[in-house]
C-alpha cells in the first residue's frame, strides 16, 4: 500500500467534503492594462495568455492561480508566488483557506474546471467567464496530508516529463545540426563536378494559380497551397495533404511527378523560396505563390542539394527582410547548383534520405513520446483528484518510481554510448 493509500485509509476512507471555491479563496481581477508594461519592468505582469510581461509596479504579494478572463476559457495559465500585476481581464485565485492548499487546487482546477465552465456556460463558444461562474466551482478538500501527498506525486510527475522533453528536444535539434552539416559537406561545391543554374536545365519553369483557404477539402483533385511548403512538407513528398474542388479554380495550373515546388513567399529572408520535390504519381494542382520548375534530373538529389545553406543564401540573395518577403521566377533560375552525373545524384540521393529519416523518425517519435507521457499524467492526476467520489485511488508511488527508473535509464545508456 503506497503512502497515500494509507493516508486516505487513515483520514478519509469515506470520501471528503466538496466546498465551493469562493468559501475558500478570493476571486478577483487585476487594474493594470497591457499599456502598462514594459520590457525593463521588475515584476510579471499576467495578461490573458501564457505570455508573461514584465512591469515596473506590482499588485500583490502572495501565492495565487491566474487564470484568464477571456480567451482560453477554462484554462489555467499560472501558479504565482511573490509579486505580481495583473491584468484587468484576467483572474487571481488566492486561497485563504488552511485547510486547501494552493497548489493542490491548482492540480484540481487543472483536471476539472474548464468542463465545469463549459458545462455551467451551456455553450462551448462562450468567449469570457464572470466571476460568480468561478465562485459557484466546488473543490473536493481532502485532509491536507493527503493534498500535500497529491501535489508531491504530481509534481514529481511533470517534472519528469518536463526533464524528458527537454532532453528528447536537445537531442532532436543535435541529430538534425549533424544531418544539416553532413548534406552540406557532401553536396559542396567540388572541381571536378560542374556548377549549373537552374535556368539551364529546367524544361520549364513557371507559377501556380490561386486556391483559397475556403477552396481547400478533403476530397477532389490533390493541391498544394504555398504555406503548406513550410509547415507540412519536409525535403520530398508522394501525397498530397490537401484537396480542392476543380471547378473552383479559373485557371489551373499542374504539377507531376519529379516536378519542383518553390514557396515564392515567406516570412523572413532566410527561409524564402523553401523548395521540395514531388514524387508522387496523381496530377495535381499549384497554388498560388508556387513556383514549379520541371527538369530530367534527380527530383529527391535536386531537393537536398536546393536545402543546403549554400543554396538558402541564394534563394535570399538582394531580398529585403520585412513581414513578407517575395522571390520570383527569374531569381529562382539564377540559383546554382553542383550537378553530378544521374547516377551520382541516385546515390547522394539515397544516403541522405537514409540520413535524414533517422531525423524523422526521432521528430516523429518526440511528440509521439512527450504527448503519451501527457496523458499518462493528466489520467493519473484526474484518477487522484476524484478518488473522493469512489473513495479508491489507483495512483501509487511505483508508478513514479517506474518513470524515475525509465529516465535513469535512458541517462545510463546515453552515458555509455559516449
Amino acid at each position: 500500500m503506497s503512502k497515500l493509500e494509507k493516508l486516505i485509509e487513515e483520514l478519509c476512507p469515506n470520501g471528503v467534503p466538496f466546498i465551493e471555491l469562493s468559501k475558500m479563496a478570493e476571486i478577483g481581477t487585476g487594474s493594470s492594462d497591457r499599456k502598462d508594461a514594459t520590457e525593463s519592468g521588475k515584476y510579471p505582469f499576467y495578461v490573458r495568455s501564457k505570455d508573461i510581461l514584465k512591469i515596473n509596479e506590482y499588485e500583490y504579494d502572495e501565492t495565487a492561480i491566474v487564470i484568464p478572463g477571456e480567451g482560453g476559457i477554462g484554462e489555467i495559465f499560472h501558479y504565482v508566488e511573490g509579486k505580481y500585476a495583473l491584468h484587468q481581464r484576467a483572474y487571481r485565485i488566492h486561497v485563504f483557506d488552511n485547510k486547501l492548499n494552493t497548489r493542490y487546487l491548482y492540480h484540481y482546477m487543472f483536471s476539472l474546471f474548464k468542463s465545469f465552465i463549459l458545462k455551467k456556460a451551456v455553450s462551448a463558444t462562450v468567449t469570457s467567464i464572470r466571476k460568480p461562474m468561478i465562485q459557484d466551482f466546488p473543490v473536493a478538500v481532502p485532509p491536507i496530508e493527503v493534498q500535500h501527498e497529491i501535489v508531491r506525486i504530481l509534481d514529481n510527475f511533470t517534472e519528469l516529463t518536463a526533464e524528458l522533453t527537454a532532453e528528447l528536444t536537445a537531442e532532436l535539434t543535435a541529430r538534425k545540426k549533424q544531418y544539416e552539416y553532413y548534406r552540406d559537406t557532401l553536396l559542396s561545391v567540388k572541381n571536378d563536378i560542374p556548377l549549373v543554374k537552374l535556368g539551364d536545365i529546367a524544361t520549364d519553369i513557371y507559377r501556380g494559380s490561386g486556391i483559397k483557404r475556403e477552396d481547400v477539402t478533403n476530397e477532389g483533385i490533390p493541391c498544394v497551397r504555398y504555406g503548406e511548403i513550410y509547415t507540412t512538407y519536409n525535403t520530398w513528398f508522394d501525397e498530397c495533404k490537401s484537396h480542392t474542388i476543380l471547378e473552383k479554380i479559373a485557371t489551373p495550373k499542374y504539377f507531376e511527378h519529379g516536378d519542383i515546388l518553390f514557396a515564392i513567399t515567406g516570412e523572413s529572408v532566410e527561409d524564402i523560396a523553401k523548395s521540395v520535390a514531388y514524387v508522387g504519381n496523381e496530377k495535381c494542382l499549384a497554388g498560388g505563390d508556387i513556383v514549379v520548375m520541371k527538369h530530367n534530373q534527380n527530383p529527391r538529389y535536386l531537393a537536398h542539394v536546393l536545402a543546403t545553406a549554400e543554396s538558402r543564401v541564394q534563394k535570399g540573395k538582394g531580398k529585403v527582410k520585412s513581414k513578407v518577403v517575395h522571390s520570383n521566377v527569374p531569381s529562382i533560375k539564377e540559383i546554382q547548383i553542383p550537378l553530378p552525373p544521374l547516377d551520382v545524384q541516385e546515390r547522394y540521393a539515397n544516403v541522405l534520405d537514409n540520413f535524414e529519416k533517422l531525423c524523422n523518425d526521432l521528430d516523429i517519435g518526440l511528440p509521439a513520446e512527450i504527448e503519451a507521457r501527457q496523458k499518462q499524467y493528466e489520467f493519473y492526476r484526474d484518477q487522484l483528484l476524484t478518488f473522493a467520489e469512489t473513495g479508491e485511488t489507483i495512483l501509487t508511488d511505483r508508478q513514479t518510481d517506474r518513470q524515475t527508473d525509465r529516465q535513469t535509464d535512458r541517462q545510463t545508456d546515453r552515458t555509455e554510448s559516449d
